[in-house]
């Protein structure tokens, strides 16, 4: 049975901890509680030793064992971490490395995959400096479960309610079932969009935000995988252990990507690269004359193509296909084109899973035939379900 340590922080939405720990018996984790002193406002130690069955700690001087050290005990046995609710104060102090509580000691000493579910007001969540924590968690390989959408405790609306026990259950149960099942794997991941200069200060993009690119990035590094990653201009974050070449343009993430392909179990070309590009850009700054300016365009390389192809027939080369109309015959078309082993679909036209969407939707063709399709779901589980699917 694994061994969960359900920290609680001191939100509201506190009381809800009660009921999660009760789930995450029920879905076969055994659980142990460490409460901050503001989530003592709000739940007591006594609630969860009941529903546990476990002491809870509540102060960095607690010892359930006379002699030891509990945060290191409990750090050292814990197969998962998961923080739920995670206030700003708390999320903010794990993103700086200060312990100056039971729970943000037992985290720093923790090595194991931590989950956070943060809960706050709207406003307090999108404030720059919570929004940078998050960054710098996730970049190091902390999995966030997003906070709903909808009314919160103080009588505002927005992005800041807990998300849904069923959900955190599900999430935490995903992610600790896939821990280590790509120990030994190297994978070379592509993401982003890409920037083809017009001229110095123009150039010509797209919409991609390079959200899902980051998450394969970080289920990858969560499951073992050793990566490396070439990315196009993108803030979304990535794991920091990772090997990481930043580029702007097609060329540039080619090159960069072949001196990076030997060896590698899989290619996967999530990046979002441009087909063509200006065929001269103008050197300086292309000033406005008040007449048509024609710009004649040139093809791009087929970065992933020409990766597969140094990578060699025993690594997997998986595309990405971003379409307003999916089209499984183009699809299968060009799993052929390019040599792939399997190439995932998502639908751009609809807003909830298109460019810069938290969420998505994928549809997965393999090259032998097979289709699997994964339903709407965060990214993050996307990313998950496509790596299980992929090295099955």
């Amino acid at each position: 049975m694994p061994n969960l340590v359900l920290g609680v922080s001191g939100s509201v939405a506190a009381y809800r901890a009660a009921d999660l720990a009760r789930d995450l018996m029920r879905a076969g984790f055994s659980v142990r509680v460490c409460l901050t002193d503001a989530a003592e406002r709000f739940v007591t130690p006594d609630l969860f030793e009941a529903l546990t069955g476990q002491p809870c700690l509540t102060d960095v001087f607690d010892e359930p064992e006379r002699g030891r050290m509990a945060h290191i005990d409990w750090a050292r046995q814990a197969d998962v971490l998961l923080i739920a609710p995670a206030t700003a104060s708390t999320l903010n102090n794990l993103a700086a490395g200060i312990a100056d509580d039971m729970l943000t000691t037992l985290a720093l000493a923790y090595e194991g995959p931590v989950i956070v579910a943060p809960a706050m007001n709207p406003s307090m969540f999108l404030d720059p400096t919570t929004q940078k924590s998050l960054r710098e968690l996730r970049e190091r390989a902390v999995l966030v479960i997003e906070p709903a959408e909808g009314d919160v405790a103080c009588g505002e609306s927005g992005q800041g309610k807990l998300a849904a026990n069923s959900r955190i259950v599900e999430f935490t149960v995903e992610s600790h079932r896939r821990l280590g099942r790509l120990k030994g794997k190297t994978i070379l991941l592509t993401t982003g969009p890409t920037h083809e200069a017009i001229d110095s200060v123009r150039f010509v993009g797209n919409r991609s935000s390079g959200k899902m690119g980051a998450a394969i990035a970080q289920a990858a590094q969560m499951m073992g995988a050793n990566l490396r990653i070439v990315s196009g201009p993108s803030e979304a974050p990535l794991p920091r252990l990772a090997q990481i070449v930043r580029v702007d343009s097609a060329r540039e993430m080619l090159e960069a990507g072949l001196g990076m392909a030997d060896g590698v179990d899989a290619i996967l070309g999530v990046a979002a690269v441009a087909d063509f590009r200006p065929k001269s850009p103008f050197e300086g700054k292309i000033r406005r004359e008040g007449k048509p300016m024609i710009i004649e365009f040139e093809p791009n390389p087929d970065v992933l193509a020409a990766l597969a192809e140094k990578a060699g027939p025993d690594a997997r080369a998986i595309g990405f296909a971003a379409e307003p109309t999916p089209d499984t015959e183009a699809a299968e078309e060009k799993i052929r084109r390019k040599g792939l082993y399997a190439l995932a679909i998502n639908d751009i036209s609809r807003r909830d899973i298109g460019f810069g969407a938290d969420e998505n939707e994928l549809t997965l063709l393999f090259q032998d035939g097979r289709k699997l399709h994964c339903p709407k779901a965060p990214k993050l589980l996307c990313a998950f379900w496509l790596l299980e699917n992929v090295f099955d």
